[in-house]
This record gives C-alpha cells, structure tokens and sequence, in this order.
C-alpha cells in the first residue's frame, strides 16, 4: 500500500510559531514533525511504501528521513518551482504504484485507507469526507446514493460535510490532470466531478490542519494528549481546521 504525501507547504501563515527555514510538514508537534505524525498513522494501517512530493526546504525533510522510515522504503519527487497540487501530483508519475493513497502532509484525519482503497473498484477515485457543525469557513461537499456529486461554496453554513483531503487513486488518473502547474482540487476534482462520482468513506477524528498559530496549536495538544492515552479523539463536529492547499 503506497502513500503518497504532499510535503512542499512554506507555512507562511506560522511565521514566529516555527523555526525558520523548517517547512510546514515538519513543524514540530508534541516532540516530533508533523509529517512523522502522518506516517506513523499510515504505517500502523499497513502502508508500506512512501513517496514524498517536495519543494520548499526540501533539504530539510530528505535529511530528516533519508531512503527510509522506520524501515518503509521512502522516496521523493523535487520541484524547482512550484506546481501546485495537481501539478506535483503528475510530476510523480513514475514513482507512483497502479493504486496509491494521495494526502497533504500538513493535514491529519484518521481515514482508515483500507476501506478508502477498497472503494476503487472500476473508479479512479475515493475520497475522504469529514462532517462538521459549520462548514461555512470550508465549503461543502454534497452526496448522492454513496458518491460525491458537488461542492458549495464557502458562503453556505451549518452542519455538513467537508472534503477531508485523502484520496485513493488509480494511477491512469494522471492522465487525465491539466499539463503544468494546477491545482488538484480546484483545476481538476471540481470540473471533473460529474463523471468521476468518486465513492466516499468519513474520517474515524476532527481534521487536523497546521496552517495557522491557532490550529497549529490545537494540534500540539491533540497529539501530545494521544501521546499520554494511546488514542485520538474519536470523530467530533469542533476542532476540525480546513484543509489546505
């Protein structure tokens, strides 16, 4: 099971909560980077092999992880300039395996990627959703007879569900992403949701995001709690913080 993680964020919006020079995904949290966080979590549910997209300060995270991690083969994929999401993804293409988990790295769920790729079948997409109590800061994402079928904009409010920015994909979906820097979400998911209908499972915890001082430090405490219990919290409609691109 391969992972595959975006781990180029500059953090700009955590100038002075973080060291300079240390991207997003490595901030520290509760003792340790970020992305470990991330891994540790995908690994305990069987990945087996990671591949990192990487940009800004990517000296940083190759010599933190080098080839491996914990004994998980890991490699990388380097942009000279940024190329977004979508962008980074199809850069990728060679590293990438026929079925592959594709996720932020400065963004936690607990998604169980199991369930999340045995939703593939025929598709070339799943994804993972998070309900919330006010999806007014995030937009929201519409269902219909198990697959998704819209997203609202940021201007709707109330209880709904949010794109939780974990997916499972097939690999012949590259094919279908726009040449050059793009946007994965905004430049392909959305124009291209009608005919992808992708299937959904729901996140087992809040998302938890770094992008800002404030949910940076939500998630210091929600990691290092679980690091005294063992356990995440359990899926709850507060504390969820969006998902970045």
């Amino acid at each position: 099971m391969q992972l595959v993680a975006l781990a180029g964020g500059l953090g700009k919006r955590l100038h002075g909560a973080i060291p300079d020079g240390v991207p997003k995904p490595m901030a520290p949290i509760a003792g340790k980077p970020f992305l470990e966080h991330l891994l540790d979590r995908a690994m305990a549910q069987g990945v087996n092999e990671i591949h990192l997209l990487v940009g800004y300060a990517a000296n940083v995270i190759k010599s933190h992880f080098g080839d491996s991690y914990r004994g998980v083969p890991l490699t990388y994929s380097f942009e000279d300039a940024p190329l977004g999401t979508g962008g980074a993804l199809l850069a990728a293409k060679s590293h990438l395996a026929s079925e592959f988990l594709f996720v932020n790295g400065d963004t936690f769920a607990d998604v169980d990627y199991r369930a999340l790729l045995d939703l593939l079948g025929t598709n070339q997409l799943a994804m993972a959703l998070s309900e919330i109590a006010e999806v007014s800061r995030y937009g929201s994402v519409s269902t219909s007879a198990g697959v998704v079928v819209g997203f609202r904009e940021k201007s709707a409010s109330g209880p709904g569900m949010i794109n939780a920015g974990a997916y499972a994909c097939r690999s012949d979906l590259l094919d279908l992403l726009p040449t050059g820097p793009s946007s994965f979400e905004q430049q392909f998911l959305e124009p291209c949701l009608p005919w992808l209908r992708p299937r959904f499972v729901m996140t087992r915890s809040p998302i938890i995001d770094i992008g800002t001082p404030e949910s940076y430090n939500y998630a210091n405490s929600v990691f290092a709690a679980a690091s005294r219990t063992g356990q995440l919290p359990r899926h709850q409609a507060h504390g969820a913080a969006e998902n970045q691109e």
